[in-house]
């Protein structure tokens, strides 16, 4: 009989739980999704009773639970910065917090392994690669100590033979500016990313003075510019002063000195990320390379390293934040009582979250007055019966099968349109996402097409990296100012369902392309059940909600009605579960 290991991720950002059997990853899942709060960073109960469930075991079928991080070595650091003042009450709620609430909260009394944040990061990359050997690159804002990493895995063994320490931290030095930016830390970062296009680089020299490489792997933050330490907010009075400019206010309007700073930031941060990574390439002399950590989730940067560093092959982690530290955590500990590396094929998918059959979905729908068509076991005709509704301007809410892991919607939980609509872009953002109109979209393609559109060597199969648009049909609704796309590569193989749908688009409009954007509004989770998916319909200027086997047309429905379904059903909506005075390392 082989080993059961949960591990688990949680008390910072990002809380997830994942099951691996027999050295087989079965189910994965964010807190948040359950609860509904975003950047739930509670104990994960629900995902582990979900992991639990989809695995067919009971709590007393588990072997180990892998915890992401040394909480000792964590709480040190708190203590050192003057967040958890020493011999305090708040103190003693930390100390060994994780082995109390999983014995506490979860009900788990046996084994608990516990390994360091940054070494989670790196195997939750590298075990799920398909390399049998690979330089390592993790990097985000803090993890106990470390905040950037450099190593190299073999097999089935895992090394990091250098590390950079707080303060320094080049994750930091970008979540500073995206406070400074005006917005929101461990939120706002990829919104920086995408304003980024829009402005000029001409304040690198300024951005330079914030941050000092040096020799190998190092580099410091000038620490006269911020104020994470000790502060509540993220930088210092001199960084207003540097750049001769107050700090932007939340939600206020947006003018061409913000988009240069993003700018400004963003080829720094490369020219850091691809000098480092030259470094670890002479150190290792791998052409293969594993990224992990927030910062991995810059796929702008991603690309560029790739491009131009000596590297010829990269496999970022799908869920490179906190939440796929609890992948690593699980594999290390399969490898730490087996001895014996658990995955040695790439990872293809990442649907590893809860289904609903239809008929979940139909007695959901039973108990309301809503109008549907039922197509249970006409799939083929679903997809053109959606391919037509896109291909007439429709905006799909589309929920089938398993939900993703990770923070990116691949086809599962997804709201989707023709990139063709010139119209669509600022539709989605304003009235269906309620976001920020320079937000970017991504296209999802046809895997075996996709060489005609895009300049892409290889698939993407995850949207973390970009490239250049290159296709004869235009697309306005997911190319980027600049010109690039954030793409991913759908294969029957993976993707399933999906594939499909983009088969019979194609079909219809000789299009293999579609927009494709998280199931959701701004500042909720991704769906998980089908209430989330109706309530977000009926919140939204979605025209057509998928569930499953189900069409949903909104205009044949009753708004009244459906509000009081709102109102009477799914009225538990959640504020985030982020206080964002600091950082919330602290």
């Amino acid at each position: 009989m082989g080993l059961n290991i949960v591990g688990i991720s949680a008390f910072y950002h990002d809380s997830a739980c994942c099951i691996l059997k027999d050295g087989k990853l079965i189910a994965a899942a964010e807190e948040e999704r359950f609860t509904r709060i975003k950047f739930d960073p509670s104990i994960p109960r629900h995902s582990f009773k979900y992991c639990l469930s989809e695995a067919n075991l009971s709590i007393a079928d588990i072997d180990c639970i892998a915890f992401y991080e040394d909480p000792q070595k964590k709480l040190a650091r708190q203590i050192w910065s003057g967040h958890v003042p020493y011999d305090s009450a708040l103190l003693k709620k930390n100390f060994n917090r994780p082995e109390k609430e999983i014995k506490e909260v979860l009900g788990f009394h046996g084994k608990i392994l516990y390994f360091d944040h940054h070494l989670s990061h790196a195997a939750s990359a590298y075990y799920f690669s398909g390399f049998d050997e690979a330089a390592l690159l993790t990097a985000d804002g803090v993890g106990e100590w470390a905040t950037t990493t450099y190593g190299n895995g073999s097999k089935e063994n895992i090394s990091l033979f250098e590390e950079i320490h707080f303060p320094n931290s080049i994750g930091l030095l970008y979540s500073t500016i995206t406070s400074y930016l005006g917005f929101l830390v461990n939120n706002g970062e990829y919104k920086v990313m995408g304003l980024a296009p829009y402005g000029e680089a001409i304040y690198v020299d300024k951005i330079k003075k914030l941050i000092t490489s040096q020799s190998e792997g190092k580099f410091e933050l000038n620490m006269e510019y911020f104020d994470f330490i000790k502060g509540n907010i993220m930088y210092s009075d001199s960084l207003p002063k540097l750049f001769g400019v107050p700090a932007r206010k939340r939600e206020s309007s947006i003018n061409q000195f913000h988009k240069n700073v993003a700018k400004s930031l963003q080829v720094v941060l490369e020219s850091i990320l691809i000098e480092k990574a030259d470094y670890l390439h002479d150190k290792t002399g791998s052409e293969n390379l594993c990224m992990a950590g927030g910062v991995a989730l810059n796929c702008v940067a991603n690309s560029k390293i790739l491009k131009n560093t000596k590297f010829k092959n990269l496999f970022v982690q799908p869920s490179a934040n906190d939440a796929g530290a609890a992948l690593g955590a699980a594999t290390l500990a399969h490898v730490s009582l087996t001895g014996v590396r658990p995955l040695k094929d790439k990872l293809q998918d990442v649907y590893l979250g809860p289904s609903y059959s239809s008929e979940e979905i139909l007695q959901t729908l039973a108990g309301t007055k809503i109008k549907y068509k039922n197509f249970t076991g006409e799939e083929s005709k679903l997809c053109v019966e959606t391919a037509k509704r896109l291909s007439k301007g429709m905006v799909v809410g589309w929920f089938q099968g398993r939900m993703e892991f990770g923070p990116r919607a691949l086809g599962a939980r997804s709201i989707i349109a023709d990139p063709r609509n010139r119209t669509m872009k600022d539709r989605i953002n304003t009235m269906v996402k309620k976001r920020e109109g320079f937000r970017p979209f991504a296209p999802a393609a046809l895997y075996e097409k996709v060489l005609e559109h895009f300049k892409i060597e290889h698939p993407s199969p995850f949207m973390l990296e970009t490239c250049q648009v290159i296709s004869k049909i235009e697309l306005p609704a997911i190319t980027h100012v600049d010109g690039s796309a954030r793409l991913q590569t759908v294969t029957k193989e993976a993707n399933g369902f999906f594939h499909d749908l983009l088969n019979s688009f194609d079909e219809i409009t000789g299009c293999p392309i579609l927009l494709n954007t998280s199931f959701n509004i701004r500042g909720e989770p991704i769906v998980c059940t089908p209430e989330d998916a109706i309530k977000c319909f009926i919140n939204t200027d979605i025209d057509c909600l998928v569930l499953g086997p189900i069409i949903i047309d909104r205009e044949k429905q009753n708004f009244d009605f459906l509000r009081l379904f709102i109102d009477n059903y799914l009225k538990d909506r959640k504020e985030s579960g982020i206080q964002h005075k600091v950082y919330t390392f602290i």
